[in-house]
């Protein structure tokens, strides 16, 4: 509970569109963190809600990667070419002429505006009804079902909603903005549960009811949306009070702006009361056996001043190394690039155990392992990202924090290990092929109160913007 009066204790004064914290606040949820305590309370509070959604027709056009997967640039394309797409709504910036202050009062009102018009003209509707909704994803014949619902701001608060990543100031100040903007939660948590088979029997059933939208975006992916029946709302709720503790697996920049309001509002009202729909944030949850992880690649533009030679001894110092050669692809020296099978070819590169990585550099792929005994048994310490930043990146490239260096750039693994030798032949000098982190491990740092270290889980699919939205 220390980490919830911390969160709560931030001064809100770097902005001025930030907003206050308060001493009594704080106060008020010490107390009631140390009034759980004895009971070992510790249950997620889900609840149904009144959703405004796109009608059926237009979903497949509203809907929108999230806000923070592309550049402006390419937002401000892509509404350019569908005036539809939510991202006009979610990346307001793009109604504006190139050099507009993205943080101006004007941009998140134009967000608003635009989604009263939707409401307005009929392109979105709200439920007549709180309801608990089902949101299916199938990628490349994986399908991950998730419960689409309201969770408790003060779950997270109180840490029963896990978080494993540090947010930035700018990024927080940007969502809380927006949320007052739209008087709405745009964006949902994506959260993660170890599986329980009762909810997967609900969402089973809930699947045999007529869809409310289905169509496949541009990426190939299915998106399905359905309303679970309402015999089953108590019993869902009950299940998520039984599992306790879930986790935010993407959108903490967006869970802590909600939280942020709801402090807000709380004080305004002068009640610490949760009755207002401010007071629980917008999400949806899956179980972890359905979620795959892909991995987080770097890019580096320099090599710290070190020649290739002399940066591939300091590799081989470190770790253990071989060139990957591969006649059976056509290509010497071996690439993706330039193998006459390049899906055979990245699928046997790719790292896969604890502790493998591969590194391209100079034209070449290197097949590299760190030593056993150098692993460290701490969850978050033998982690591949925190072992290559302390091992590698720090002392020889000399790059000290990887969130703030403009000398390092982090790359999707959905796009791919040819997209590492293009980097390399753009604005890189080398590139670093990961194995992915597992839920189990990021699970593992959120239990020890620890977190994890940036840009370590891409998951795949994403969930659209725009399907799915809680007006507060």
């Amino acid at each position: 509970m220390a980490f919830a009066k911390n969160r709560l204790n931030r001064r809100e004064t770097l902005c001025p569109q930030r907003f206050a914290s308060d001493d009594n606040l704080t106060r008020q949820w010490t107390e009631f963190a140390s009034f759980l305590k004895p009971w070992g309370l510790n249950m997620t509070t889900i609840r149904p809600f009144k959703a405004v959604m796109p009608i059926k027709e237009l979903a497949g056009t509203i809907a929108a990667l999230p806000y923070d997967v592309q550049s402006v640039d390419e937002a401000r394309k892509i509404v350019a070419a569908n005036p539809l797409s939510f991202l006009a709504i979610d990346e307001p910036v793009v109604n504006f002429p190139h050099g507009t202050d993205p943080f101006d009062l004007n941009v998140y009102l134009k967000a608003g505006a635009l989604l009263d018009a939707h409401l307005t003209f009929g392109t979105f509707k709200a439920t007549d009804e709180a309801h608990f909704f089902l949101y299916e994803l199938t990628m490349d014949g994986r399908v991950q079902n998730g419960l689409v619902c309201c969770v408790s701001i003060d779950d997270y608060l109180n840490g029963v909603v896990k978080e494993h990543e540090s947010t930035r100031v700018d990024k927080e100040v940007d969502r809380i903005n927006h949320v007052r903007g739209c008087s709405a939660q745009t964006g949902p948590i994506f959260l993660a549960y170890h599986y329980d088979q009762h909810l997967a029997d609900v969402y089973a059933k809930t699947k045999e009811g007529e869809p409310l939208f289905d169509f496949v975006a541009d990426d190939g992916v299915r998106h399905r949306g359905f309303v679970v029946p309402d015999v089953y709302i108590e019993g869902v709720i009950q299940h998520f009070e039984d599992l306790g503790r879930v986790y935010i697996a993407d959108g903490h920049h967006r869970i802590a702006a909600a939280s942020e309001v709801a402090k807000a509002r709380r004080i305004a009202r002068e009640s610490q009361e949760p009755t207002e729909e401010s007071d629980y944030f917008l999400a949806v949850l899956f179980a972890d056996s359905e979620l795959k992880i892909w991995p987080y690649e770097r890019v580096v533009r320099d090599l710290n001043g070190y020649t290739a030679d002399q940066f591939l001894a300091e590799l081989k110092y470190r770790f253990e190394v071989e060139e990957v050669i591969a006649p059976q692809f056509e290509c010497e020296p071996f690439s993706i690039t330039n193998a006459n099978d390049p899906i055979a070819a990245e699928e046997f590169l790719k790292p896969r155990e604890r502790g493998e990585f591969c590194v391209f550099l100079d034209g070449r792929w290197y097949h590299c392992r760190i030593p056993a005994d150098r692993i460290p048994e701490d969850v978050r310490e033998g982690l591949e990202v925190e072992m290559l930043q302390r091992q590698l990146f720090r002392p020889v490239l000399g790059i000290a924090d990887p969130r703030r260096s403009p000398r390092i750039d982090f790359v999707g693994g959905i796009r791919g290990l040819a997209e590492l030798e293009r980097r390399c032949s753009v604005d890189c000098a080398a590139a670093f092929a990961l194995s992915p982190t597992s839920i189990d491990e990021l699970f593992g740092v959120a239990d020890a109160g620890k977190l994890m270290p940036p840009k370590s889980t891409w998951f795949e699919p994403k969930l659209r913007s725009g399907l799915f939205i809680h007006k507060i």
